[in-house]
């Protein structure tokens, strides 16, 4: 059975949430953990709602400290100590993450289940664990405050195992296929004879990648950072009626976002954080496909499978 590997869209408005769109946060789940960008106002009603649970490992990695990317962390929190969570969860984040959890906590009084592990993020690596099979960079965005943008990358893949390759050499078939696969040299049945993974596996496969802005405006440091993503998700608050707001407001126009996602030579850009002025964003979309085609607007409760991407 194929992994799980998907993006969950909880909210992709702007600062205003809107009746169909709430307030900045996607998960990226990956196997059985979790990984959340931005926590925006009513993140955990919407990761109830997707049916998800609170008890997956996680992490949580804020771009900014606006309230409309972060005010939803204490709600996630505390609904995981609800659930009697009791794994920790890590959270990564700019300047002030630490000190505005902490605080929190205090003048709100609440307990947690868990231990919090909150770290204040650079640029980057900021997360790679031995027995993670992802890890995520960091680079400064340019925005009105403080901001990082994050590029979640799935940690070389084995090869296709072939079993034709390790009956040849005979390898039984039970433990010792499953540690050639996981990259194990392993040794014959009543032999010192080793067999290696190459001999029963191809090489090994990159994993995918996706860029995550934040609140930005683009820049040629970002369009290095996302090169050759797999799936860049981009600030788009704006259209081009609007490009002068973007600009004074150090938002992204959702053709901008395009023209970045051409240059850095993406697989697919998917639009979000839309200024609540627009009812619709298909012109956004339309705009942005002028420019770079393989575009596609996120919406709530959107769910894009990695799978798709061959």
């Amino acid at each position: 059975m194929a992994s799980s590997f998907k993006i969950h869209f909880f909210g992709t408005s702007s600062a205003v949430p809107t009746k169909e769109r709430g307030l900045s946060c996607l998960a990226i789940i990956h196997e059985s953990s979790i990984s959340f960008f931005d926590c925006g106002e009513g993140s955990q009603r919407a990761v109830i709602n997707a049916g998800l649970g609170f008890n997956k490992d996680c992490n949580i990695f804020i771009t900014h400290m606006h309230g409309d990317h972060v005010v939803g962390l204490l709600g996630i929190l505390q609904t995981m100590a609800m659930n009697r969570r009791e794994k920790p969860v890590k959270v990564f984040g700019p300047r002030g993450i630490v000190e505005f959890i902490r605080e929190n906590q205090a003048i709100l009084k609440f307990g947690l289940t868990f231990d919090i592990l909150a770290k204040e993020v650079k640029s980057g690596l900021v997360f790679d664990e031995k027995n993670s099979k992802f890890r995520v960079h960091a680079t400064r965005s340019e925005h009105s405050t403080l901001s990082f943008s994050y590029l979640f990358e799935e940690k070389e893949k084995p090869g296709r195992f072939h079993p034709d390759r390790a009956q040849k050499l005979g390898i039984p078939e039970g433990p010792l296929w499953s540690k050639l696969q996981h990259g194990e040299n392993v040794a014959l049945p009543g032999s010192r004879k080793k067999i290696s993974p190459d001999q029963v596996l191809d090489e090994s496969r990159p994993g995918k990648r996706i860029g995550v802005s934040g609140d930005t405006r683009p820049s040629e440091s970002l369009e290095k950072f996302f090169k050759n993503t797999d799936v860049l998700i981009f600030d788009s608050t704006y259209s081009d009626k609007n490009k002068e707001n973007a600009i004074e407001n150090m938002h992204s126009t959702s053709r901008e976002a395009a023209l970045l996602a051409r240059k850095a030579r993406v697989r697919q850009l998917i639009l979000t954080h839309f200024s609540a002025r627009y009812r619709s964003v298909s012109h956004l979309v339309k705009e942005a496909r002028e420019e770079f085609p393989n575009t596609i607007a996120a919406r709530d409760m959107m769910v894009y499978d990695l799978s798709t991407l061959s």
